[in-house]
């Protein structure tokens, strides 16, 4: 292993597994989600949604509002024209014209199922979903619905968006330049490949769900709801309804599960928000499931033309790549990472030459947004690129990969894609991982089980993960405030959904300031007592937050041996702070406890020199890196059944470097719930459509979710090199799901190729891999 890894020892609270604070209230029902606060006299809302992918529509809604216990309907004529603002996420303000058209309910026509239509405000949900049989909608047909990617980009003049011409919602490209198309032209080997990936969805635990409450009399806008980004949130509402920011209070509490899916506020939302500031009266929406399937968002619709250029020695010359993306009719910004996935395309690679386009597109179907690691079709599509491309050539696969990985002495390395890579460790992962699985005992296995009949398969994929600190997410605050007690509150700006930040924020304050991990308390999720910030998401809250209170911990330790040194008669640089006393080096028995420091600055600060600071408080905000980088290589092995199709998992190992480790629970936590994603897209999830546009998944009995039985041991192991950001922290959030699918297809592809059979697109459920099967039979 390289000299340059670094193994950060773990500090008192650093880098130990420390028992998550969350885990009490959450693990024994106490925790407050959305559904779980109720304001007295409030109503209940449901959305009437579109039953067909494209028409025209007239609703009549006249019964369904003399209904028993209903307050209002609203349709699209009612509310739309109630929004003074835009609707657009605040990074997209000003990119309306190259944008879906956002607005909260469908008027004269629906362009997808699940499509929001009318909405009925009521006593109970009961009552409202009963009014929703009262409405008549008449139904006519536009044109046939445009479900995939010939038929949006057919140029024939069937729009999803009347205003979208073409059916492109996004474009870009970087052809390949002269020398790397003479480089293509010259190589060994030229090996083009299509791979596929398929629709599916988020389905956190807890669904979508908001509850507001306009105050008319105090001009007060009060708003509960499942989200990752407070603050946006609360700027979303602003625009809508044109309440000032600081008169709308927006609060998370307990969070189950975004994925991406909650980064941003979708149109139920807003309209929930616009119904309750019209009706002047506290309104509650709680996504159902079937909502979830069909309407929040879908994501993974991709689909990669690659060809990689290698020369006889193993060596990638060139790669090119044509990446085209489902967006649905209404994508969530950040639904589509097209760009990223062109620019990351080399990844971990030394390729000299790279050519990208990638085009994504409207369809009548359910829109997409960012899910856990947006830009992972990257990993997905070249990774299995890497192992399709070693079998044409006669290179083992991970052999193909040595030739090609970046090694730790190359970095900064200035990719293809104009990324510069840094402070990330593929070669040491990928050998780690390697030998952890047991590559070498396995191919000898696998051998001996081909010559029986039995497929089995091994699958490897490495990525480097960006953490980009551009835009919105360049800076991070924290606020951290010391009471008289001694006890410190720290308030975040984020939002955690279930990734543990109460405890390793509070890991990260107690280790800097030298006190007790019980006697620190973080506060997030409230606008109104939070510092304004971007929210969690993009794998940024081990880097950005970990950075931002680290700081501001810093600075108040300052603060405290200042006044410490004053009380003890010494110089500051002498003092140490450890269990929460303050000592002088050396004379262990000189020392002031924490708590005597504090109670002096709030309470007899009148004793202290008046050039001292006695505000026990710091806000703080950190400014980022414009990119950071994470790593890590998964490798699976698999049993593939050739008479059911029935794929099992045998092993599973991941080499992670997420940089110096805060909690290693957390982040084998982060990896082992990214790796259950990967698992179920590639073997079991899958929203499928019918042709004419119909969800066939909108229940959990058709769109399969993987339970622990389904789930191998995952096995963990860790490389740590530290970030360039105060602390060295890196993202880990989206590394498990971002790298599962590749290696997992790779293990089936590599059982499936002993005997024959070529598989480039997903999902593996049984019936497409006996299919696969048997179709390579036939051709024998």
């Amino acid at each position: 292993m390289s000299d340059t890894i670094a193994h950060a020892s773990a500090g008192r609270y650093v880098g130990q597994a420390v028992l998550r604070k969350e885990d009490p209230r959450l693990l024994t029902g106490r925790g407050r989600y959305t559904d779980d606060v109720t304001i007295p006299n409030m109503l209940h809302a449901h959305f009437v949604r579109s039953d067909v992918a494209r028409a025209k529509f007239r609703i009549d809604v006249s019964a369904a509002r003399g209904a028993l216990g209903v307050v209002a309907v609203f349709t699209g004529e009612d509310l739309n024209d109630k929004v003074v603002g835009t609707m657009y996420p605040s990074m997209f303000v000003g990119a309306e014209e190259f944008m879906s058209p956002m607005y909260p309910l469908a008027v004269g026509d629906v362009r997808f199922v699940g499509d929001p239509m009318a909405l009925i405000i009521a006593e109970s949900r009961y009552l409202a979903e009963d009014a929703a049989e009262l409405i008549e909608i008449d139904y006519d047909d536009i044109a046939d619905p445009v479900m995939d990617y010939d038929t949006a980009l057919a140029g024939d003049g069937n729009d999803v968006h009347p205003n979208r011409p073409g059916n492109v919602v996004m474009q870009m490209a970087v052809p390949l330049a002269d020398d790397g198309r003479a480089a293509v032209e010259g190589a060994a080997h030229v090996v083009s490949q299509t791979f596929v990936q398929h629709r599916y969805s988020m389905i956190p635990m807890e669904c979508r769900g908001v509850l507001a409450h306009w105050e008319p009399f105090d001009h007060r806008l009060d708003v509960w709801m499942s989200s990752q980004n407070p603050h946006e949130a609360r700027l979303a509402f602003s625009r809508a309804t044109g309440v000032p920011e600081n008169q709308i209070r927006v609060q998370i509490g307990d969070v189950g599960g975004g994925f991406g899916l909650k980064s941003f506020v979708g149109r139920e939302e807003i309209v929930i928000v616009l119904a309750a500031y019209v009706l002047g009266r506290a309104v509650k929406w709680t996504e159902d499931r079937r909502e979830n399937l069909i309407a929040s968002a879908h994501a993974r619709q991709e689909k990669c033309d690659v060809t990689l250029a290698v020369d006889d020695d193993g060596t990638i010359v060139a790669a090119e790549v044509k990446h085209f993306d489902d967006a649905g009719a209404y994508p969530m910004p950040g639904g589509s990472a097209g760009p990223l996935v062109g620019m990351l395309l080399t990844g971990p690679y030394r390729v000299p030459y790279l050519g990208w386009e990638s085009t994504a597109i409207y369809t009548n179907t359910c829109g997409s947004a960012s899910y856990r690691g947006p830009w992972m079709m990257e990993t997905t599509a070249r990774e299995q690129m890497i192992e399709y491309t070693a079998r044409q050539i006669g290179l083992e696969p991970l052999e193909f990969r040595r030739r090609n990985i970046i090694h730790t002495s190359e970095q900064p390395f200035n990719s293809a894609g104009g990324m510069v890579i840094e402070n990330v460790t593929p070669e040491e992962t990928l050998e780690q991982a390697a030998a952890e699985i047991g590559y070498d005992a396995f191919r000898a296995e696998q051998a001996r089980a081909t010559a029986q009949g039995r497929y089995l398969g091994i699958g490897f994929a490495v990525y480097v993960e960006p953490q980009p600190g551009v835009a919105a997410y360049a800076n991070e605050p924290a606020n951290v405030r010391m009471h008289p007690d001694g006890r410190v509150d720290v308030f975040i700006g984020s939002g955690a959904h279930g990734q543990g930040l109460e405890t390793t924020t509070a890991q990260l304050v107690a280790e800097n300031l030298g006190i007790d991990f019980d006697d620190v308390t973080v506060r997030q999720g409230d606008t109104d007592s939070t510092p304004f910030g971007p929210g969690t998401g993009g794998s940024r809250s081990g880097p950005m937050i970990g950075q931002a209170v680290t700081e501001a911990s810093l600075l108040l330790r300052d603060k405290v041996v200042a006044i410490a040194a004053h009380l003890l008669e010494a110089a500051p640089e002498d003092l140490e702070i450890a269990d929460g006393v303050i000592a002088v080096q050396g004379t262990p028995t000189k020392s002031v406890p924490v708590q005597q420091v504090a109670n002096t600055a709030y309470q007899q600060s009148a004793t202290l020199p008046p050039e001292l600071d006695k505000t026990l408080e710091v806000v703080h905000r950190s400014m980022t890196p414009a990119t950071m980088w994470s790593n890590a290589t998964h490798a699976a092995t698999v049993e593939v059944d050739p008479t059911t199709g029935k794929v099992e998992v045998l092993r599973f190992v991941v080499s992670e470097d997420c940089g110096r480790m805060i909690n290693p629970n957390i982040v084998e936590g982060q990896v082992h719930g990214g790796v259950a994603q990967g698992i179920g897209g590639v073997l079991y999830e899958h929203n499928v459509y019918d042709a004419d546009g119909n969800p066939l998944a909108s229940t959990f009995m058709d769109y399969l979710v993987p339970t622990a039985h389904e789930i191998p041991e995952i096995e963990t192991f860790h490389i740590e090199s530290p970030a360039s950001t105060v602390g060295g922290y890196k993202g880990v959030g989206e590394g498990g799901a971002i790298g599962a699918p590749a290696a997992l297809f790779n293990a089936v592809a590599d059982a499936l190729a002993q005997h024959g059979v070529v598989v480039t697109e997903q999902p593996l459920d049984p019936d497409a891999v006996l299919r696969k099967i048997r179709e390579a039979a036939d051709r024998r």
